[in-house]
């Protein structure tokens, strides 16, 4: 499916029947909507997955940066107008999960349920983001690739060849889109609104993750009344792909808990 909004062409894919309960994946910085493939297989069936390709990610168009928080929330805004969403479950990582809670704060009518997984309401500061943009600037995607993986998975993922196919997808994102999706990051302060949230929540972290602690993602999720926040052991920023049948099982009892399955 090609979603149209402002003149930037989004891809998704939406996979399932029609009248299946809607679950809404957004990937993190530097991934595309293949992020969610090694978890499809332990979902339960009948689900409708949406997934999509950030704007300079995948095969979404790459419009000139910076971009900002409000253009990839009204992003994935239109993707669920597009394929007719109500009452879904969204599940956002990292950038995509700040891109959930701007969402849910916008339109609480088109999500149930919230999973913030491996993320935050503010990460890092304008000076770190900054930086990053200034690397890939000057060093291209390649440049940056390694410390990228070291932030991204556990000591027991990390260099080994599960590693090389998430290495290549980070280097395949265009450098515009990546620096553009950092700026977007690097703007955002999401606690105050986060913490109007009324929705039930689920958040998940790595033990290991380096790109947003533990700490900092508890901190977010106690911003909501009543949410739920599970730490998965030895894995870092990507659980989802570290260990996805675990990450897969999570989901399935909170879709169980809040009634969407």
């Amino acid at each position: 499916m090609e979603v149209t909004r402002s003149g930037v062409k989004l891809h998704a894919e939406v996979t399932g029947p029609e009248n299946g309960p809607p679950v809404v994946f957004a990937n993190s910085l530097g991934t595309t909507l293949h992020l969610w493939d090694p978890i499809l297989p332990h979902l339960p069936g009948g689900l409708r997955i949406i997934r999509y390709d950030k704007r300079g990610h995948g095969r979404s168009d790459v419009p000139d940066g910076p971009y900002t928080m409000g253009q990839l929330v009204s992003d994935a805004e239109a993707v669920c107008n597009a394929a007719d969403v109500k009452d879904a479950l969204f599940v956002g990582l990292s950038v995509g999960g700040m891109i959930a809670q701007g969402l849910a704060v916008k339109r609480p009518e088109l999500i149930r349920a919230l999973v913030l997984s491996n993320t935050a309401a503010k990460i890092g500061n304008p000076k770190l983001w900054q930086d990053r943009i200034d690397a890939v600037r000057t060093h291209g995607m390649t440049g940056i690739a390694d410390n990228v993986m070291q932030r991204w998975f556990g000591r027991n993922f990390y260099g080994t060849p599960d590693m090389a196919p998430w290495q290549v997808m980070l280097q395949a994102t265009p450098a515009e889109g990546y620096a553009g999706v950092c700026a977007a990051i690097a703007g955002t302060d999401f606690y105050t609104p986060t913490a109007g949230l009324r929705i039930p929540t689920l958040g998940i972290a790595g033990s290991e993750d380096r790109g947003t602690p533990p700490d900092l993602v508890r901190e977010t999720i106690d911003l909501i009344p009543g949410a739920q926040f599970v730490l998965m052991r030895r894995v870092g920023h990507l659980p989802c792909v570290e260990a996805p049948e675990e990450y897969a099982a999570h989901l399935t009892s909170f879709m169980t808990v809040v009634g969407h399955i």
